[in-house]
């Protein structure tokens, strides 16, 4: 007898009700302003476009205190008066050329030193007979070079500190006669350079 009215009331008991039921009957108990605040900021999370973070002053790359030519990284450091790369590592000039260069460390008291490494094309000197360039730092003409002969060369200039200030010296360079354009190149065609920089004394 007792073993029946164990089973009975085994019987009697209510089921188990899903998991997904009982989730649902909890919901529905919560206020629904909860809910509906929660269901908008799952909304907005999803929709959330992530915005670009624009680099600051300090995350700006710094310049190089030597360009190579060859290099299209620093192309930006080239201000004016260059061709584009030619045989891999260097560029035609125009007869007025400028590059934007870093001082090294120390420049801003002891000085620097130009370097130009460059090219003058045998063809230039044929039709020019010689080829005169002169450099200038901050309104100050550094001592000219003249070529004669063609081949490669480094113009090499000391500059003085009380030209050097802050993160960026501008020079700009200067030749006294170029090849004119003509049928078989339009450009203005001075010498060839390779690299231009400033290096510590």
């Amino acid at each position: 007898m007792t073993k029946r009215l164990a089973i009975d009331w085994q019987a009697k008991a209510p089921a188990p009700q899903p998991l997904r039921a009982r989730v649902g009957q909890t919901l529905s108990s919560v206020n629904p302003r909860i809910v509906a605040c929660a269901a908008a900021l799952l909304a907005a999370a999803c929709n959330y476009e992530r915005i670009p973070r624009q680099p600051t002053i300090e995350e700006e790359p710094r310049l190089a205190s030597t360009v190579h030519m060859g290099d299209r990284a620093a192309a930006e450091q080239l201000v004016s008066g260059f061709y584009d790369i030619e045989g891999g590592g260097w560029r035609w000039t125009q007869k007025q050329f400028a590059v934007m260069l870093r001082p090294p460390v120390g420049a801003a008291r002891n000085g620097a030193v130009l370097e130009l490494h460059l090219t003058v094309p045998a063809p230039s000197i044929e039709a020019l007979k010689s080829l005169a360039l002169t450099a200038s730092v901050g309104g100050s003409t550094l001592e000219p070079e003249t070529y004669r002969k063609a081949g490669e060369y480094i113009y090499r200039r000391g500059v003085d500190a009380r030209l050097i200030s802050g993160g960026a010296v501008r020079i700009d360079f200067q030749l006294d006669k170029t090849i004119a354009p003509g049928a078989s190149d339009l450009r203005e065609l001075g010498i060839v350079v390779e690299s231009a920089g400033l290096v510590a004394k």
